[in-house]
């Protein structure tokens, strides 16, 4: 860990995914874990998948607030609890566990709940049939606009064609809620997944800007973000000159860190990096080079110098 903390430009509203420093919320190195994700300026923090009957969420929730965070948990589907079912019990099981979720993010203290809550991880033996896409859409766009009611935005994650064969673009994500029904709905795009799908990330992100409420950098090898295929400063740089203004999110995984079930369902085979606040590190000043380097980022440098010298308008 560096003696002085990285920091994050204090204009924008970025989660780190906690897995980035730690396997498991529930362990002794919560804490500490906390400690060093708030010195560095994230405001969120992204939980693993936890069982939400079993997860302390009121003792999660004070560690969070003590440190000025907010938890946003995540949502997804089981063979047996899945919304694009053709099964009309298991696609009920399927909303029930959502909605779950939904009074989970309400535990914590969340107005987000992030995840894959279209159906099943995990790469499909063939092409996602249109009636099973149209039947998770609906299912979704209902809990959406519930979650709505209840100050929860749902949020659901674009992913690569060997985790999912159900939305894997940007403009499959759109044509996906718009069928929902939802104006609620909305969209989570990732730079680790857009590598492998799109032909220009920044034209994704501006397909998605209607709907975009986190876009999350995660680099190629999965480590930190200023080592890959990805320019993650010009993402974000072109992102905040295109006018998004939503909420970020940083990822990165590694095999020293993650418990083995993690592993095997992410394909974490290797180990990037050891120290996970080195990684949140490194994307802090990734992500400040992309914002000096935007209008908006030097506009509100410019700002700041101008309300230090007791000039600003």
């Amino acid at each position: 860990m560096s003696a002085v903390p990285e920091r994050l430009p204090p204009g924008m509203d970025v989660a780190c995914h906690l897995n980035v420093v730690i396997a498991d919320p529930g362990s002794d190195l919560a804490a500490s874990a906390l400690d060093g994700i708030a010195a560095r300026g994230f405001r969120r923090v992204v939980l693993p998948p936890v069982d939400p009957d079993a997860f302390d969420a009121a003792g999660f929730r004070r560690q969070c607030e003590a440190r000025g965070l907010t938890a946003v948990p995540i949502a997804g589907q089981t063979p047996d609890a899945d919304v694009s079912s053709g099964d009309p019990d298991v696609r009920a099981a399927g909303v029930a566990v959502l909605r779950r979720m939904v009074d989970l993010a309400e535990e914590i203290g969340s107005d987000q709940l992030n995840g894959v809550p279209y159906g099943l991880f995990g790469r499909s033996p063939g092409d996602v049939p249109r009636d099973a896409w149209e039947r998770s859409a609906a299912a979704l766009g209902e809990v959406a606009e519930d979650a709505h009611a209840r100050g929860v935005t749902v949020v659901f994650e674009v992913l690569n064609r060997y985790e999912t064969a159900m939305i894997n673009t940007a403009e499959q994500a759109m044509a996906y809620a718009e069928a929902s029904g939802s104006a609620h709905l909305r969209i989570h795009l990732d730079t680790f997944h857009m590598a492998v799908e799109e032909e220009d990330i920044s034209a994704a992100v501006r397909t998605a800007l209607p709907r975009l409420a986190f876009l999350e950098l995660g680099q190629s090898g999965r480590g930190r973000l200023s080592r890959g295929a990805v320019d993650i400063a010009g993402v974000v740089s072109q992102a905040l000159d295109d006018g998004y203004d939503g909420r970020w999110g940083v990822e990165a995984f590694s095999a020293a860190i993650l418990l083995s079930p993690a592993r095997d369902a992410l394909a974490i085979w290797r180990a990037p990096y050891r120290d996970g606040l080195h990684v949140a590190d490194d994307a802090a000043r990734v992500i400040r080079a992309g914002w000096v380097a935007s209008a908006r980022g030097r506009r509100e440098a410019r700002l700041a110098r101008l309300e230090t010298a007791g000039q600003a308008p």
